[in-house]
């Protein structure tokens, strides 16, 4: 089994619950105590909030590259970010060690075309939804068309996640509130909904919704596992 790399905190709310879904799904296809091989290294995440405030995206990427590089070293055969905001820095992340970064984007993608999906509502923080990293790499590598909530809603579900996720807080009118952004979203012609940002996962479950939903958490932990025990597709040098 290979050893799972995690760049954590970001919030731990939701680092919980990969390591939780590592553990579970090893454990399931594995039989008996079996448990994943893990190395984290957890942030203090009010440190990131704050560059990503104030757009110091350089400092933010000087920090993971150099967790991945001590996750490296440490013995970790891939690295995982744990938090979809942070896969804008991905791409140098990974220019900074030699072993795979398991990209969140490119995950999602794969399960996306896999379903017969073209036009996804993508539910995040306002980095992931307004800045260009995240649709940007779903139409020019996997062809696919995500669309956003218009302004209001985009800041209600970013707000949300601040505010009440991150902070383990989980209330009824917030999960009615994604309800409606999401029927917006099918009015306006989506076809599914990514749940991206690692804590929405929390408020609500691909089952509630009325549309192929794609749990990003979910899926990139699943993607490990498939790495970690040298099965499936995902998990290779060429998913960074």
């Amino acid at each position: 089994m290979k050893t799972i790399g995690l760049i954590g905190g970001m919030s731990w709310e939701s680092t919980a619950v990969y390591y939780r879904r590592l553990n579970e799904q090893v454990r399931t296809l594995c039989g008996g105590l079996h448990s994943a091989e893990i190395l984290m290294r957890s942030v203090d995440f009010e440190s990131i909030v704050a560059m990503q405030t104030s757009g110091d995206w350089d400092g933010a990427t000087r920090v993971l590259q150099k967790i991945a590089r001590e996750l490296q070293a440490a013995g970790a055969d891939c690295v995982l970010i744990c938090t979809n905001t942070m896969h804008k820095l991905a791409d140098a992340v990974q220019g900074a060690i030699d072993i795979p970064l398991l990209n969140i984007i490119d995950i999602c993608a794969h399960e996306l075309k896999a379903t017969g999906a073209r036009k996804p509502l993508l539910l995040a923080t306002r980095y992931t939804m307004e800045h260009d990293f995240y649709r940007e790499r779903m139409s020019r590598r996997h062809g696919l068309t995500p669309i956003v909530p218009e302004a209001d809603d985009r800041t209600a579900v970013h707000d949300i996640i601040f505010s009440e996720l991150c902070c383990g807080i989980i209330r009824e009118t917030s999960r009615q509130r994604y309800m409606e952004i999401i029927a917006r979203g099918r009015a306006a012609g989506a076809d599914s909904v990514i749940l991206g940002c690692t804590e929405i996962g929390l408020l609500i479950q691909p089952e509630n919704i009325d549309l192929p939903a794609f749990d990003s958490t979910l899926l990139h932990a699943d993607a490990a596992v498939e790495f970690a025990l040298g099965n499936g597709p995902l998990g290779h040098a060429d998913a960074a």
